[in-house]
């Protein structure tokens, strides 16, 4: 699995002009998932998120969590995170999940993530054409692969 992290001041998923999910302080994590991905994947990731020290404490120092902050989390899947770009100028995304793999994995993945942060997590819809609006707050963005976890 792959995300992109983004702290975000405010953040919204639209679909056919209706919001499907809006937060303020938070986090928007898009998600890819690749059919190599587990649920070990899903663990390893939802603990790493939900602990993220990326909010400033008192000091201006980021050393808090989405948790220390009361803060909302959206996810988005986003399957253009597993291209490929190494042959040509374009993008292969062969690594992605099929359909039958990564709507279960990410479905997991939202569920785990509102069980490790105590609230339910907004999301998106798989394969839906989303409009996905933010502020990010920093700007702090932090990208994650559990098969790369050093």
């Amino acid at each position: 699995m792959r995300v992109v992290i983004q702290r975000v001041k405010e953040a919204s998923v639209t679909i056919d002009n209706v919001v499907k999910s809006r937060i303020g302080v938070g986090l928007l994590v898009l998600l890819g998932v690749e059919e190599a991905d587990t649920q070990e994947d899903i663990d390893w990731l939802t603990k790493k998120i939900a602990l993220l020290r990326v909010f400033n404490d008192e000091n201006g120092v980021m050393n808090r969590s989405v948790l220390d902050v009361g803060g909302d989390i959206i996810v988005v899947s986003q399957f253009t995170l597993m291209a490929s770009y190494k042959k040509g100028n374009r993008p292969s995304y062969i690594r992605a999940a099929k359909h039958e793999i990564a709507i279960p994995l990410y479905e997991s993945f939202c569920q785990a993530l509102s069980r490790e942060i105590g609230n339910t997590v907004g999301t998106g819809e798989f394969g839906a054409d989303m409009q996905v609006a933010l502020v990010n707050d920093g700007p702090v963005t932090i990208c994650m692969d559990t098969h790369n976890k050093e």
